[in-house]
């Protein structure tokens, strides 16, 4: 199984990929937490797995940022940045539409991949994954937060040991051989340090996609083994999330696909992926619905600005104000929507940027001698003639209009999406948002952890 690998560029960032095979259609193999396409050829643990996948397609493997062959960054990214990653090895791939396979941690950012690009995305297979990590009122599924870190440390501190792989594989994989156990430990060191492994547990115990499961509209399996360490019952609240999903149970573990009855889980994703392929799948459909991010801003006290500058004074500070926003938007690949009179519209394929994008906006007016007001809201938006709309919409301009002079505000689906961002929040209460069920929760942007870093 040889190929050459290559890299995609993500922003300032390379990203390792190696394509393999030359069937019909395309599969995007997102991977666990570490992984090294430089190591691939000669792993007799994982290679027969990914030879079985190129027999039938066209298969793209990569390298996380900050893992395997790819650039080291500092920190580690958060879902949305890498998920353009994703977007990047697609493109450098040549790569229009396919089907993204999501394995254990590579799970939610596939998730949300899916459901932003929903035009590049033909089928989506999530296997040991979850939507979340840590224990939570309503998930009691995940494990209390200090737990998760005592044993992310403990892991970091045994990574790449050669005495703590050999017990883990024999327990795994009985019979086992020596020449196995080295090839895994230098894996481990060649993958990822072990500062790299704690920073990226840190980020897992922060993510929550739970709220972009039913906007995901391609045809998804959800597979799982009954003995993985993460919660089958999890995995199949998991399919019933996600309209029209399927929900595969498989025996045993353990939790590596590649380990132990490696065909069955083999069988289930080329049997759901070529069906799709057979039945069309592959050709790329106008998307009637899309996950966005929803930004609205408009300037606070604008009736009596205009009084104080009169209407030509108005006119050019408006016009310095609209100039300004766009520039942001263009900054942040942000979305002009629409205008009406000193308020913008916009939409965001990432939540983390749209939030950033307002705060560049809220602090660049100040100069202007003015304040705006800002709101975000995460959901699934319909596409009418390009356009986004439905209550996604409606509840960008609730969250906006609870927002304060300077303040940007938005909902708990935007602040659980961009976990590892480096953004902090103020909790501003719960709120019933006109003309939208229930309460919300909201939150004030507060301030920024090592932007660079992330970016």
């Amino acid at each position: 199984m040889q190929a050459e690998t290559r890299y995609a560029k993500s922003g300032d960032v390379s990203i390792a990929y190696q394509v393999h095979g030359d069937g019909p259609f395309d599969l995007v193999y997102v991977p666990g937490a570490i992984s090294n396409v430089e190591l691939l050829a000669g792993d007799e643990l994982r290679r027969p797995f990914f030879e079985q996948i190129a027999s039938y397609c066209r298969l793209i493997v990569f390298d996380k940022r900050g893992t395997g062959a790819s650039d080291r960054v500092a920190g580690i990214a958060n879902l949305e940045t890498r998920m353009d990653d994703v977007r990047a090895v697609m493109d450098a791939a040549g790569s229009e539409r396919a089907a993204v396979v999501g394995v254990s941690e590579g799970g939610p950012m596939s998730i949300l991949f899916a459901a932003t690009y929903p035009e590049r995305t033909a089928a989506l297979v999530v296997y040991g994954s979850m939507p979340r990590y840590t224990w939570a009122p309503d998930f009691p599924h995940g494990e209390p937060y200090d737990e998760l870190m005592r044993e992310a440390e403990e892991w970091a501190r045994e990574w790449g040991d050669y005495d703590t792989v050999a017990a883990f594989l024999r327990e795994q994989m009985p019979g086992v051989t020596e020449e196995q156990i080295r090839a895994w430990v230098s894996f481990q060191r060649l993958s990822a340090s072990p500062g790299a492994v704690l920073a990226l547990e840190r980020m897992n115990a922060e993510i929550d996609v739970r709220h972009v499961l039913p906007s995901i509209r391609v045809p998804s399996l959800v597979l799982h083994r009954t003995e993985d360490p993460n919660p089958i019952e999890v995995a199949r609240w998991t399919a019933d999330q996600i309209p029209g999903a399927r929900f595969v149970e498989l025996p045993g573990g353990p939790h590596f696909p590649h380990m132990g009855d490696s065909a069955s889980v083999l069988r289930a994703i080329e049997g759901f992926v070529r069906g799709v392929y057979e039945g069309g799948g592959w050709e790329a459909p106008e998307p009637d619905r899309v996950l966005a991010t929803i930004l609205f801003t408009d300037i606070v006290g604008s009736t009596a600005k205009a009084v104080e500058l009169g209407d030509r004074g108005w006119r050019a500070l408006v016009e310095r104000h609209h100039a300004l926003v766009r520039q942001q938007l263009a900054r942040y690949r942000g979305r002009e929507l629409d205008t009406a009179g000193d308020g913008f519209f916009a939409s965001f394929d990432g939540p983390a940027r749209g939030v950033r994008c307002a705060r560049a906006i809220s602090a660049g007016v100040h100069d202007l001698g003015i304040d705006v007001r800002a709101g975000l809201h995460t959901g699934e938006c319909e596409v009418i003639e390009g356009k986004v709309g439905g209550i996604a919409v409606h509840i960008g301009a609730r969250v906006a209009a609870q927002a304060g002079p300077g303040e940007v505000l938005v909902s708990s689906t935007v602040r659980d999406l961009v976990a590892g961002s480096g953004l902090e929040f103020l909790e501003r209460g719960h709120a019933e948002l006109k003309g939208v069920p229930g309460e919300w929760r909201l939150y004030a942007v507060a301030a920024e952890r090592n932007e660079a870093a992330v970016r």
